[in-house]
């Protein structure tokens, strides 16, 4: 039991951009539903959304089922929640908060099987329920993508060294908690952006991905053009809202 190739997640092709949205509702069918789009793939919001080992299951397993490569930005980097959500066969990690190259090597350690501290079974999804040989299981599981967000002003420090450490995949841009750390409360502010375009420049230097979340896909052809090639759009949540308003108008009243 191989990882279809189309739900594994891979770089953009050079001049080209993948992307993705946040799921942040616990049914497998909102996998399904996404899967009917043109999206390269999602991102399981188990950070700032109510998932647990149970539902994150049920979505890798859409997410296999439909096509649709099932990244997880996980709560926490302890190296039993990195490996739960690896053990169920996510195709990638977001790990939210990594300030410091340190803490980078630290995480490389715990995701990888090969050079790093992963524990190692036969026995579950990504290990293709024991069809696999330890060879391949272990291949397999190393293939999964690891992004570290960057999302305070001393990781835009560290992003150089960030970048640079081995077995990380991508920089992912976290601009909101990002201006927080600097003070601000928009991230349009000047001083966010040119942090921003640091870590681009730096992560493009390292030859690593540039990923970045957004809120619309104006923003996305925005930061296309200074570089990022993998974005997370929105969210569920969002698209329904919105579909839901566009087709049947806002209500007068904010709901709390």
């Amino acid at each position: 039991m191989t990882v279809n190739a189309h739900t594994r997640l891979v770089r953009p092709a050079p001049g080209t951009s993948h992307v993705g949205t946040f799921v942040k509702t616990a049914s497998a069918h909102v996998i399904e539903i996404l899967a009917m789009s043109q999206l390269d793939f999602v991102v399981v919001d188990a950070e700032h959304a109510p998932f647990d080992r149970r539902d994150i299951d049920l979505m890798v397993l859409a997410g296999r089922a439909s096509g649709l490569p099932v990244a997880v930005r996980v709560p926490d980097s302890e190296a039993a929640t990195l490996l739960s959500a690896l053990d169920l066969g996510a195709a990638g990690l977001v790990v939210p908060h990594v300030d410091t190259a340190e803490q980078a090597r630290a995480l490389v350690a715990r995701v990888r099987f090969r050079g790093g501290q992963r524990g190692f079974s036969s026995s579950p999804r990504s290990a293709g329920y024991g069809s696999l040989s330890m060879k391949q299981a272990l291949a397999q599981g190393d293939g999964a993508m690891l992004l570290c967000q960057i999302e305070s002003a001393r990781a835009v420090e560290e992003a150089e060294a960030i970048a640079a450490a081995e077995g990380v995949d991508a920089l992912f841009i976290g601009r909101a908690d990002l201006a927080l750390s600097m003070g601000f409360d928009n991230t349009a502010e000047p001083a966010v952006e040119r942090a921003v375009d640091h870590i681009i420049a730096v992560t493009k230097a390292a030859g690593k991905m540039v990923a970045i979340a957004v809120g619309n896909m104006a923003e996305r052809e925005r930061y296309a053009a200074r570089g990022a090639e993998w974005f997370v759009v929105g969210t569920d949540q969002g698209l329904l809202r919105k579909g839901a308003i566009d087709a049947f108008g806002a209500r007068q009243t904010a709901v709390p």
